[in-house]
This record gives structure tokens, sequence and C-alpha cells, in this order.
């Protein structure tokens, strides 16, 4: 167990907005920062974070909460894990209490594969340098590559010895077990014999955006044939190769802040750029790149730069990945290196100075790019020229931005000299082709018959009008429960002909006094359980200290009430609007209605008891057409007089 000592120093130190930042590319919005969701594939940004309250919520899926609950929905972290983690970055030593052989077992499947692959990448780095076989092998290879020991070092690389179960050995005598060894694909079973996956290769661990350990991938060093030259950890519950991308963990914080992504192909060529200086890079690790890599980068920035190597043959097959990059609504440039070289060869051969030239000078837009590629392929043949402009055209037509394309229309009628009319016009049966196919359902078969199929009534959903006022009240509790207003208190008062008025008294207390006192008056429970331990959570805090600090009270939350808070304190934000001033328009500020707003919601909570009685006393038992207790229909009246005063109050048509 996490000591106390250590959580509350983890949340005292840890920002919400730094920590998010690492995954998330958020821009300023006002008080708060806004970016593209990283639970969901959105264009439009939804995500929002409050430095103020030290919470976040993604409206595109629902999900929010504190720092921790960020963690633990984004890196599937258990609760100490994420405070773990957060020790980590902020430099926080962690305090506790050496955990039970039972407390180990009841670790879920997943952290099992996660612990297994931790454990996997220390013994592979151990081995490569401190075996004379790793280092004999490994070492040699990674040196003659041109690597440093820091490099080797932060990428945590390794080599796996060239025997059958080595490893494998190892670990079970470690108390890991086979299961999760063959889960994460470490290690081969079959039937009674067990494999080392990796055996004789130097090995590359592949981390998760936040640096676990997903899987790895080996390079084979010996001239077998049948053996392939690179291999990679099977997928798995922890590793999903078309949605990690080799580096961007160490690339992450370099990516934002450079507004720009470089990618590459190799494992080698990241690390290459990274010693050389340059370290926003990440690579597709040989696969083909996949929408959910690209949107992995799009968290981060708009922009991505490809790196191509002067293989020509390459280089057109290549060019599909650019298409879905666009299709991400990402710019893209490219750049090529000269013949012979690659990403890795030419960083290797060139200062840093001399390669961020070269990529500033040689880095193209897209359409300049492949428009010189096709149409070298094309020279003076008319259809490969059509074929040519037709792909260009298609590329372009993948950007869902309608003022990038013209733009690149145009760019693209300027280089292939070909009138922008043609241009736009194939553009737009492009469009309208796209549409139709997807608008395109399977044909029905002529011998099918029609069925009439009724059509299922829409049920609307019936608010919860108590549910609603109690989660108001909650929110005004957090946000200015210990602010002190002037408020309009109601009397209940009879005059001389009976007739029952409300009298105004105007008191100042503090917002949360004001609501105790008013709900103690009215006898009034919260329904919500969960509301109602929130209410007396926040009074009792108010009560002893006078003050509610949001960040500390959320951050003492469990997890799931946490997200409950968030919801309420962030809704609002979402349609805020920023930046009136500039234009001399200045309202009244949500603290400025502060009083008003206490103030209506507890009369509505009033008028729902009100009617909500009302209702009791109409179904009250009756004999003969006559109520048994002849004084409901007199009660009756009475709640409905005072329904009406209430809503008087509230400006209602009554």
């Amino acid at each position: 167990m996490i000591s106390r000592t250590t959580i509350d120093q983890v949340f005292d130190t840890a920002r919400v907005e730094e920590v998010i930042g690492d995954f998330v590319q958020l821009k300023k919005a006002g008080s708060n920062y806004k970016g593209l969701s990283p639970f969901s594939d959105e264009r439009t940004p939804s995500f929002m974070v409050s430095p103020v309250k030290q919470i976040w919520k993604d409206f595109s899926s629902g999900k929010g909460g504190n720092v921790v609950a960020f963690l633990m929905e984004h890196e599937h972290f258990t609760y100490p894990e994420a405070i773990k983690y957060l020790a980590k970055k902020y430099g926080i030593e962690v305090e506790e209490t050496q955990q039970t052989d039972e407390q180990k077992e009841k670790a879920g499947e997943r952290e099992s594969l996660y612990l297994v692959s931790e454990f996997a990448k220390d013994y592979f780095h151990d081995t490569l340098l401190n075996s004379e076989e790793g280092k004999a092998i490994g070492l040699t290879y990674f040196k003659e590559r041109g690597f440093t020991q820091e490099t080797i070092d932060r990428f945590q690389l390794g080599y796996s010895p060239d025997s059958w179960d080595a490893f494998t050995s190892h670990a079970l005598k470690n108390g890991y077990q086979l299961e999760f060894l063959e889960k994460t694909g470490l290690t081969i079973v079959k039937e009674d014999k067990k494999f080392d996956r990796f055996k004789g290769r130097v090995l590359f661990p592949i981390l998760s955006i936040s640096g676990r350990v997903l899987g790895f991938g080996g390079r084979v060093l010996s001239n077998e044939k049948k053996a392939a030259k690179y291999l990679n950890s099977p997928e798995s519950d922890i590793y999903h190769k078309s949605k990690v991308l080799y580096g961007i963990f160490h690339a992450k914080q370099s990516i934002a802040k450079e507004d720009n992504c470089y990618l590459v192909e190799g494992y080698t060529d990241v690390l290459q750029y990274h010693q050389r200086g340059i370290k926003n890079v990440v690579s597709s690790s040989g696969t083909a790149l996949t929408p959910e890599q690209i949107r992995l980068v799009n968290r981060l920035t708009k922009n991505i730069t490809v790196l191509f190597d002067g293989d020509a043959a390459g280089l057109r097959a290549s060019l599909r990945g650019v298409d879905l990059i666009l299709e991400q609504g990402m710019n893209v440039k490219i750049c090529a290196f000269p013949a012979g070289e690659d990403p890795d060869s030419f960083a290797r051969n060139n200062s840093l100075e001399e390669l961020t030239l070269y990529l500033e000078e040689e880095s193209r837009d897209f359409i300049a790019f492949k428009a010189s590629i096709l149409a070298s392929e094309a020279k003076n043949d008319p259809v490969k020229r059509s074929d040519t402009i037709r792909d260009m055209v298609l590329s372009i037509s993948k950007i869902p931005d309608a003022i990038k394309q013209e733009v690149y229309i145009k760019e693209c009628s300027r280089i292939m000299d070909i009138s922008e009319e043609v241009l736009f016009s194939t553009l737009a049966q492009l469009l309208q082709k796209e549409k139709r196919d997807s608008a395109r359902r399977p044909e029905r078969s002529p011998r099918q018959t029609l069925e009439v199929v009724a059509q299922k009534q829409q049920v609307t959903k019936k608010v919860d009008v108590q549910f609603e006022l109690e989660r108001k009240i909650i929110e005004l509790l957090l946000l200015y429960g210990d602010v002190e207003e002037e408020f309009e208190d109601l009397m209940l008062e009879a005059g001389d002909d009976g007739v029952i008025s409300l009298k105004p008294e105007l008191v100042t207390s503090r917002v949360f006094e004001k609501v105790y006192l008013d709900l103690q008056e009215d006898e009034i429970e919260f329904a919500n359980e969960e509301f109602k331990e929130l209410y007396y959570e926040i009074i009792n805090v108010l009560n002893q200290n006078q003050e509610l600090k949001l960040e500390n009270f959320v951050n003492k939350l469990p997890p799931e009430r946490a997200k409950e808070v968030s919801d309420m304190l962030m809704d609002e934000d979402k349609y805020q609007l920023h930046n009136w001033e500039s234009k001399d328009i200045y309202g009244a500020s949500k603290k400025d209605l502060a009083a008003r707003v206490v103030t209506d919601t507890l009369l509505n909570l009033r008028r729902y008891y009100v009617n909500k009685k009302i209702e009791e006393l109409k179904n009250s038992p009756v004999e003969n057409g006559q109520y048994l207790d002849r004084s409901v229909i007199q009660d009756v009246n009475d709640y409905k007089k005072l329904d009406q005063l209430l809503s008087l109050k509230l400006n209602r048509v009554v």
C-alpha cells in the first residue's frame, strides 16, 4: 500500500494540464485548455482541462475526473500505478508497505502481462550489458551501428541469448507464470516444450505513450536463412501493433513543443535521430501506417513530416500512407534522402546542423512531392500523365477541409499546367462517387418480398427533476459554497383576511449556510445517495475550514465520485464564450449571479416537494367519491396557493 503522505504529496505537486499535455496537444481556451479527445475519433476539440479546478472532461465520451482518473482511463493504470507514475514524473519518493503474496495474486491478468513484459525488458537489457554473449554479439552490433551507451540505456535496448529457453527458465525461477509468458508472446509453448521467441536477437522494447512496456521488436544477427530478419511480439491484450508507434514515449514532449512529428520506418532510424538531437521522431516499426497510429500523433500535433529513403521503387508504395494522414485532417510534408541514403545513414553521416538544415530545406508539401515523383514516371505519355493528375486529385479529395482542398487544387493546377476548372470538376466527381459508395446498400434479391415493419415509437426520456435539482445544489456548493452573499429569505405570512403571502427579508450569509439551513427548515433530504454523501462531505469541509479548495477536495475523492464532480464543474464550460471584453461586451459572470441561482434552485426544489405533496394528498383514501379525511381538500388548496406564490417568485406563468 502507498502511504497517505505520498498520495497527498503527489496530488499537491501534480498539475493536470502538465500530465495530460504529455498525451494530448492542449491549446489555451480562456481559463481552460482544449484538445482533441484521446478516447474517440474527432476533428473538433471537445476535450477540456481546467488548471484552476485541476480536473478534465471529455465531452465526446463522457469521461472526466482528476489527474489520476485520466491515467486510469487512458493508460488503464490501477490507482496505485497512477500514483507511482506521477511520483516518478515529479521526482517524489514513494513510501509503501511490502505487498503480500495475496495482494500480488489479486493483480489482474492485464497487469500481469505488463509485469512480465517489464521483467523481460530488464532481463534483456542486463544480458546485453553484463553477459559475455550479450557484450560480444548484441552490444557489438549496437556499437557498430554507432549507438552510444546513453542511447542504449535510454531506449533500454537488449539481447536475448541464443539458447532455446534461457529467458523462459529465468522468468519461471523468478515466480512468473508460464500462462502470461505465453500470452505476451515472449515464450512459445508447444505441447510440453517451451521456447524463447526472441532467442539470438537484439531487442527494441516497444513502449506505450506513458512508458509501459507493450512488446518487443527483435532483429536476428545470425545468417540463418529461415529466420525472419525482424520479428515483433504477437498481438496481445496489451500490444496492438496497429495502435502504437515506436519511440512515442520518448518523443511526445518534443512533438508537442516543436509542433511537428517526423515519421520514419525503422527502429534504428528513431534511435539515430534521437542520438543526433532530433527527438520528435517516431516509427511505424515496419508495418503499414494505420489510422490509429496517425490519431496517436494527432493528439500532439497537426503536422507530420514523412521521411523516405532514396529508393524510388518504394516511394510510390509509401505514398499510400500519405492519403491516410490527409484523411485525418493533418498537414503533411515529405522529405526524401539522396539515392543510396536512408534516414538512419544520413543522420549518422551528418552533423545536427547539417541534418536540421536538410530537413528544413528538403521537406516539401505533399502535393509538390507527389507531383514530382508521379510526373517523372509519366514523362511524355499522355495517358500516364492523366492518371498522375487523377491520382493527385484523389489525394486532395481525402482532405476534410474544403478551404485546404481549394488551395491544393490551385497548386496542382500550377504544377501540372492544367486548368483549375478541370481539376475542380474531377474533384467533384470523386467526392460524389465517394458519397454514393458510402450510402450504397446491398441490393435486394428479385425474389425477396417487401416486409412492412411497424416503426418503433420513439421513447422520450423523462427528465428527473429531483435528480437535476440535487445535482445543481452540489455544483453550487462546490463553486460558491464559501462565498458570502445577500439573500432574500421568504417568510410565509397570513394576512387578516387569511390570505397567505411570502414576506421577503434580506439576510447575509455564506452560500453553504443558506443551503444547509433552508434544507433543514424544510426537512428535505437528498434522494440520490451519491449526492447525499457528497453534500455532507462538502458541508463538513466548509464548516471546519470555512473554505473549499476544489483541487484538494476532488483529489481526495474516489475516482467514480471525482468523475461526477468534474462533470458538474465542467459541463457549463463547454459552451463558455471567451474574449467578449475585447469587443466591449461585458456580461455578468456566474459568480455575480450566485445568490440568484442559489435562491432559484432552492425555490424550485421547494416547488418540487410541494407538488409531490399535492399528488400524495390527491391519492388519499376515498369512499363514495369523498376523501375519508375531510381536511385533504383544504390541504391541497393551501399547497396549490403556496405553489402559485413560489411560481410567481420564480417569474413562472401560472
